[in-house]
């Protein structure tokens, strides 16, 4: 028994100097009798396999949502856009004369210069307007949650029909804004039904709504780190050229996504036009929209393969412009990790 004892003991010291880390390393990571047991592997397959499917169980109705109601009619008005469709009777293959009128429809290149007008216009006094006001309650006043509160408040309400109603109320010749010119002895005008100013009363309503951007500004704002503007300070900047260097180039994302997503709705727009003008876009085509004229199209003429062809065009203008937006990005947008 000694002699055993003595030749185990002389082989375990013997191969504990032989073997290679390697060949430890493999003991440590050979799997346990435990997970080699039979029917653990089948287990753990069948426990994945009702996760997937209740994932799946609970994503059906945004699936059924996203392929019935969004992916389904997108494709669908595709189609109709190479058809003649009147929604009474079947479309008929019409191949590009859709957008072979597009290029000669005079009504058509008209909606794009008001809705061009509109865009250029609106979206740098929103992003402006907002940006102004995000600078002034960031400072800090009394009652500054009211405030905020009673900024944001018009962009929740949006351009509704209820608010539409209310500016054609406001502009029209013996509306409210005539009547309090007329106590100071000035004689207004029909703000609405004139063709030089009637798209301008829509900008105002853009405008107005200007809450949300201004709440996205805001909190920018209060996240420039402080020692950038004592930095600044002790080099001498005062407050425009600190608003220049370091709140501007800082707000820069923020900037960037106010841009885009104030645009893309500003290409949208169609409540104000339809309510101010009943549907008409007068006076004299004044406020006949892009999205107001595909629907005349669509449902007042039932030209529907027109009108998708319309859309399916300011579908691509749209991702033309979001995707210059993000190639041109990199050249001045500023985020804070950069160098």
């Amino acid at each position: 028994m000694s002699g055993v004892s003595r030749e185990s003991s002389e082989a375990g010291p013997r191969r504990g100097r032989g073997e290679s880390i390697g060949d430890r390393v493999a003991d440590v990571a050979r799997p346990s009798e435990l997970s080699l047991a039979p029917g653990a592997r089948p287990r753990r397959s069948a426990r994945r396999t009702r996760e997937i499917l209740a994932a799946y169980g609970f994503l059906t109705p945004w699936l059924v949502g996203l392929i019935g109601l969004t992916l389904g009619p997108m494709l669908y008005s595709l189609y109709l856009s190479f058809t003649r469709y009147n929604l009474l009777t079947p479309p008929r293959w019409n191949g590009l004369g859709n957008y072979r009128e597009m290029i000669s429809d005079p009504r058509l290149h008209n909606s794009i210069g008001v809705t061009l007008t509109y865009v250029l216009i609106a979206v740098p006094a929103i992003l402006v307007v907002s940006l102004a006001v995000a600078l002034v309650l960031a400072h800090g006043m009394r009652f500054l949650p009211f405030y905020r509160a009673a900024f944001y408040l018009p962009s929740l309400i949006g351009a509704s029909v209820a608010v539409s109603l209310l500016w054609r109320q406001l502009f029209a010749g013996d509306g409210v804004l005539n009547a309090l010119l007329r106590v100071f002895g000035i004689e207004g005008r029909t703000w609405i039904g004139d063709p030089d100013t009637a798209l301008y009363t829509l900008v105002l309503l853009s405008v107005w709504t200007f809450g949300a951007p201004m709440i996205i500004f805001l909190a920018g704002i209060r996240q420039v780190p402080r020692d950038l503007y004592e930095a600044a300070a002790v080099d001498g900047a005062g407050p425009v050229r600190r608003f220049l260097s370091v709140t501007l180039p800082m707000l820069t994302p923020l900037i960037f996504f106010n841009i885009l997503l104030t645009t893309v709705n500003a290409f949208q727009a169609f409540t104000p036009a339809y309510v101010v003008s009943n549907g008409s876009g007068g006076p004299a085509d004044s406020t006949l929209f892009y999205t107001l004229y595909l629907y005349q199209r669509g449902f007042a003429n039932l030209d529907m393969g027109y009108a998708s062809a319309m859309a399916w065009s300011l579908l691509v203008v749209l991702g033309i412009f979001t995707a210059a937006m993000f190639a041109t990005s990199r050249l001045w947008v500023y985020y804070g990790d950069e160098r």
